[in-house]
């Protein structure tokens, strides 16, 4: 009986032993697996801010990758909210973080190809990691030797913006130079260059839809920046840059500024505002917001129809902001389909709560072609250059001259083509036909549209 409960015992302290064994590990390692935890939150990169030692020992990997490199996972995910390099104290610090230091050595300048405020843009070409023996076309825009550090940090300044976006729509930023003389930023070649020359040279050359998927193109990058709780402030026509699969990129960030969020407003302090594209409400209080950049989109949807047409022609900005402010708004280009043009007048609405976001304008533009159909219906009123082809002021319509004419149409080009042809009255314009234009030289089919279209109105005066 004693030795039972001896045996008893035993098992019993031992069976007590292993529990309180079990519970210290247990209790270690918990209190273990907290400060790891914690140390690791610690240590986690915030999503607008990040340790500029890790990136810089990347030196060999783009922050934000994209397809040029054949990769496409970006460093952070969509959830990341612009940061206005503007906050940083030590502009060198947003440089850091937002853009890669490439060694210049890497890079070769091939030819000037246009000039900025700040200096040369230059083609080039860039050796790429790993092996850097691939290499790419890019852009160069350089820095003028001299030029001053505050002129040095704003140039730097667009590359902290750029550095930050990762969208097929959105210029993408290689990286910049900083370390060597001339700094430089890098960013990828777009072959086809800016959106409003683009399309004056190749005037009346491409299909309704295949203007609608570059508007649409246009449209997704700028609500990828409205997500991100950016104002671009300037975007137009000249503003963007087209590659050579025809894909359009969002550009020139110089006048952009961080909003807290897409109600919210930049005020302005001065400075030149580009009038043609900008909202009334920007123009009259220097308020920016998602909103404005839709009006400024409007303007822009308005240049792609007219193949590159200067808004407002030759008004002053007085003439533009007055007769805006009157409800005047720009006319339909020729042949531009109803849906695109009721488009346009959605983004001036002169109440900005009214105007669509950028999310609708990519669905109604999506709508559009998945329905060709829906483009058959145009606007039949004349595109117009705010003046008068015809003196009507006096209850009476006078033909003045060909040439003043060809003038008012935007058409200058071909006063000699219509002298040689002998067509000096208004009763010879208004007989054109596509064929003699042919004949005459005058080859660009949305030439000759327009032009076609301006004569018929002389039947007035016949």
């Amino acid at each position: 009986m004693q030795i039972r409960f001896i045996a008893g015992a035993i098992v019993t302290g031992v069976l007590f032993l292993v529990i309180f064994i079990i519970a210290t590990v247990y209790f270690m390692r918990s209190k273990h697996q907290d400060e790891l935890d914690k140390k690791s939150t610690n240590h986690l990169p915030l999503p607008l801010d990040y340790a500029s030692n890790e990136v810089n020992s990347m030196d060999t990997t783009p922050i934000v990758k994209t397809l040029h490199l054949n990769v496409t996972t970006p460093l952070f995910g969509n959830s990341r909210s612009y940061v206005d390099p503007h906050t940083y104290e030590d502009p060198n610090q947003a440089i850091r973080e937002f853009a890669r230091e490439i060694d210049a050595n890497y890079i070769t300048i091939e030819a000037i190809i246009g000039g900025g405020e700040f200096g040369d843009v230059c083609r080039g070409r860039l050796k790429i990691p790993p092996n850097f023996v691939q290499d790419i076309d890019v852009a160069i825009k350089t820095l003028k030797p001299g030029s001053s550090e505050k002129a040095r940090c704003d140039f730097l300044t667009e590359a902290s913006i750029m550095g930050q976006f990762d969208h097929p729509n959105v210029i993408y930023l290689q990286g910049v130079v900083t370390r060597s003389n001339p700094v430089m930023i890098i960013t990828e070649y777009m072959e086809n260059g800016s959106l409003d020359t683009f399309l004056r040279v190749n005037d009346g050359k491409f299909q309704t839809l295949q203007l609608i998927i570059m508007l649409r193109g246009i449209a997704s990058g700028m609500a990828y920046l409205s997500d991100m709780n950016y104002v671009h402030r300037d975007l137009a026509a000249r503003n963007v840059l087209v590659n050579a699969q025809l894909i359009c990129k969002i550009a020139d960030f110089g006048l952009s500024r961080e909003i807290e969020n897409a109600s919210d407003a930049y005020t302005t302090r001065g400075g030149k505002i580009p009038v043609r594209w900008t909202a009334p409400e920007a123009i009259a209080f220097r308020k920016f917001t998602s909103a404005s950049d839709v009006w400024s989109y409007g303007v822009v949807l308005w240049e792609v129809m007219s193949y590159g047409e200067r808004p407002y022609w030759n008004w002053s900005n007085q003439d533009v902001i007055k007769s805006i402010e009157k409800g005047y708004r720009l006319p339909a280009p020729m042949d531009c389909p109803e849906a695109l043009y009721q488009l346009m007048l959605d983004c001036w609405q002169k109440q900005r709560t009214h105007r669509p976001t950028f999310a609708s304008i990519v669905s109604t533009l999506d709508n559009l072609a998945r329905q060709p159909q829906s483009l058959l219906t145009t606007r039949n009123s004349p595109e117009s250059d705010g003046t008068h082809i015809l003196d009507t002021q006096r209850g009476q319509n006078i033909f003045i001259s060909t040439d003043l004419w060809l003038e008012h149409i935007k058409m200058s080009r071909y006063c000699q083509h219509f002298k040689e042809a002998n067509l000096i009255n208004a009763q010879q314009i208004s007989r054109l036909t596509a064929q003699q234009l042919s004949d005459m030289g005058i080859t660009l089919v949305g030439h000759q549209k327009k032009i076609l279209h301006q004569a018929r109105q002389l039947d007035t005066i016949i």
